[in-house]
């Protein structure tokens, strides 16, 4: 074969690896399952975008969570890229002139494909969020370390609570949950992403909301309406909860902090560990405060993170729909 032809080849092969990655990015957990990402893909690079017509106005006004939630779909596109055996070159904000461009992705070299990098690839399919209380034992301290060193080897933090602190947390919770359900204009917009069907494969339905208040110490999310999914009446009193944080508070920070939630959500779920994020109390700045007086000033919160050992039966909560690929994936 003659040169020429391998650079052909190679150009195909690297088109196909990053459209495929922009079609596992997709999977990425969302606030709301707004998945407020779009991708513009071209022969040899990966260009990441917040789309703000996917944004919760009220609930996110600063964008903080929507790049969040960008920066998790950029951890599955590039573990996509590793698990097809390419070297990528990323650039995180790479215009300060238009900050709604998250990130852009290059395929550099040819790579070994690693059992992680397969094993990763093969959790993004299983990996979802499970809003019901568990009853059983604590997380083993190994696989929370586990969960601890993925959280580091991405970029940010994650500060385990202590018992005296989670009911810290819980009056956190409770304080951001009843700030937020007292405003008119935020109850709409909940009741716009959650119950209900969206013909465009987003936001969160009614099977994946629990069908009464469950029995825990730190209050789940609060959609203003009980849902389908059926949970017992057992008291869960066995979750570790987390703040993960990042040392400033910028958009950079959101997406790396994004990025790790992903690597450490995978981990999880690869280690037998439920995972469900509560945002509540970074949505309301008096409580983000608080969580940040929890963390003795040591950074800046951008979630908390219940960790719970998974559902001993394997019967998961259903999964939550996708807005299909050709409606956030551009082709340049």
């Amino acid at each position: 074969m003659s040169t020429d032809a391998i650079r052909a080849a190679d150009t195909r092969a690297e088109a196909r690896a990053l459209s495929a990655a922009a079609a596992t990015a997709g999977h990425a957990p969302s606030i709301h399952n707004t998945q407020p990402w779009r991708w513009r893909v071209t022969s040899n690079e990966l260009n990441l975008y917040l789309d703000h017509s996917r944004g919760l106005e009220i609930t996110d006004p600063d964008s903080r969570l929507a790049v969040l939630s960008c920066g998790a779909a950029l951890h599955h596109a590039l573990v996509s890229l590793a698990t097809a055996g390419w070297h990528t070159l990323v650039a995180r904000m790479p215009n300060p002139a238009h900050p709604d461009h998250l990130a852009q992705v290059r395929i550099d070299h040819r790579i070994p494909v690693t059992p992680a990098a397969v094993r990763h690839l093969q959790t993004i399919a299983l990996r979802h969020t499970d809003r019901r209380p568990v009853v059983s034992d604590p997380v083993a301290a190994d696989k929370l370390h586990s969960i601890v060193t993925a959280v580091e080897s991405a970029g940010a933090h994650l500060h385990l609570l202590q018992p005296d602190q989670v009911y810290d947390l819980a009056s956190a919770v409770d304080h951001a949950q009843r700030t937020e359900s007292g405003e008119a204009a935020w109850q709409a917009e909940v009741t716009y992403w959650t119950g209900g069907t969206r013909p465009l494969g987003s936001g969160v339905p009614d099977a994946a909301i629990p069908d009464r208040a469950p029995q825990t110490t730190v209050p789940g999310r609060d959609f203003g309406h009980h849902g389908d999914l059926p949970i017992s009446e057992a008291h869960e009193n066995a979750a570790t909860f987390a703040i993960l944080y990042a040392p400033e508070d910028g958009r950079l920070d959101w997406l790396r902090a994004g990025e790790t939630l992903s690597a450490a959500w995978l981990t999880a779920t690869e280690l037998g560990v439920s995972v469900l994020p509560l945002s509540a109390t970074i949505e309301v700045a008096v409580t983000r405060e608080r969580l940040r007086r929890l963390l003795a000033d040591l950074g800046h919160p951008q979630l908390v993170l219940r960790f719970t050992t998974a559902d001993p039966a394997g019967t998961g909560a259903p999964h939550t729909p996708r807005i299909p690929a050709d409606q956030v994936i551009e082709r340049a």
